[in-house]
C-alpha cells in the first residue's frame, strides 16, 4: 500500500519581470488583457516549486532530477503563493496555489541513471539585436533553430535572484551553485532573443537536470522549434533545447511551450 506525506511553505510573490520587454508582466497592459495585473513569471513560480525537490533529494537533483511543471492561474506580486509537495511513490507531486485558486502543477523525481548525452555543435546564436523579426508562424515555425547570447552569473546577480524568488536553502550560496529557475529562465531568453514579441505567457515546461551550473560559468542554449499551432484562439509555440555550461557540460535539456500571442490581442486588438 503507497503512502503519502506532504510538506509545504509560503512565500510572498515577487514580480522578478516588471521591467522585461515582455509586457505580459506589465501592470497596466495585463490589465487590458483582462487580468488584474502584471503576472509574475512562470520561470518564477518554477523556482518556488523546485524548492522541495531539493528540499527532498538535495544537490543530487540538481545533477540528475526531472521536473514538470503546468502554470494553470496567474500569479500575482505581493500575494501570498503556497507551495505542496506531495510525497507519491519515488515522485513529488508539486502545487501552488494563490488567493484559494491553484495556479501551478508539476511533480519532480530522480532519473533513473546518469545523463550521459555528448555536446556536439556548432552551437547557434541569436541575430544581432536591432535584427530580430517580429514573432509570426513563419519565424517560429517548426524546425528553426533557436540560440542565445552566452551568459554568465556572478555572485551578486545569484544573491539579487535568490532574494527575489523568495529561496532559503543555503546550498546555493554556498557552494556558488546556480538555481534551477536561472536555468529555465534561459528558455525564455531563447524566444526573447530570437523574436520580437508582444506579450506572451508561459504556459509548461519539462526539464531534466543533467548537472549543476555554478557562477562564472558561460551557459549556452541551443533549441529547434517542434510545435507551432493556434489552440483555442491562442497562438502557441513549443520547442526543445539544451543548456551547456563552457561547452563542455550538458546542464539541463528543456521542452518549453509558450502563448507567442494571446487570443486577446487578436479579439480586442490590444496595443502592446
Amino acid at each position: 500500500m503507497s503512502t503519502s506525506s506532504q510538506t509545504s511553505r509560503e512565500i510572498v510573490a515577487f514580480n522578478i519581470a516588471a521591467a522585461s520587454e515582455n509586457k505580459i508582466h506589465d501592470d497596466a497592459v495585463a490589465q487590458r488583457l483582462g487580468f488584474h495585473g502584471g503576472l509574475v513569471p512562470g520561470v518564477a513560480v518554477y523556482a518556488y516549486l523546485a524548492h522541495m525537490p531539493v528540499a527532498r533529494w538535495g544537490r543530487a537533483w540538481l545533477e540528475n532530477g526531472i521536473a514538470e511543471c503546468r502554470f494553470r492561474k496567474p500569479v500575482y506580486a505581493g500575494a501570498l503563493v503556497r507551495v505542496t509537495a506531495n510525497e507519491e511513490g519515488d515522485a513529488l507531486a508539486l502545487a501552488a496555489e494563490s488567493r484559494d485558486v491553484l495556479c501551478a502543477t508539476g511533480e519532480a523525481r530522480m532519473a533513473n541513471a546518469p545523463h550521459a548525452a555528448a555536446i556536439s555543435g556548432p552551437w547557434p546564436q541569436p541575430p544581432p539585436l536591432a535584427e530580430r523579426p517580429p514573432a509570426s508562424e513563419q519565424t517560429l515555425g517548426v524546425g528553426r533553430s533557436l540560440g542565445i547570447a552566452p551568459v554568465a552569473i556572478d555572485r551578486a546577480a545569484l544573491s539579487d535572484y535568490l532574494a527575489a524568488v523568495r529561496e532559503t536553502d543555503p546550498l546555493y550560496r554556498a557552494e556558488g551553485m546556480l538555481h534551477p529557475g536561472q536555468i529555465l529562465q534561459l528558455a525564455n531568453r531563447a524566444l526573447l532573443e530570437n523574436v520580437v514579441l508582444g506579450p506572451w505567457i508561459h504556459q509548461r515546461s519539462r526539464i531534466r537536470h543533467c548537472a549543476a551550473a555554478f557562477v562564472g560559468e558561460r551557459l549556452t542554449l541551443r533549441g529547434r522549434i517542434t510545435a507551432n499551432a493556434v489552440i483555442k484562439g491562442h497562438a502557441t509555440v513549443e520547442f526543445e533545447a539544451v543548456v551547456a555550461a563552457n561547452e563542455t557540460k550538458i546542464v539541463a535539456e528543456i521542452s518549453h511551450a509558450a502563448i507567442w500571442r494571446p487570443r486577446q490581442l487578436v479579439e480586442d486588438g490590444a496595443a502592446t
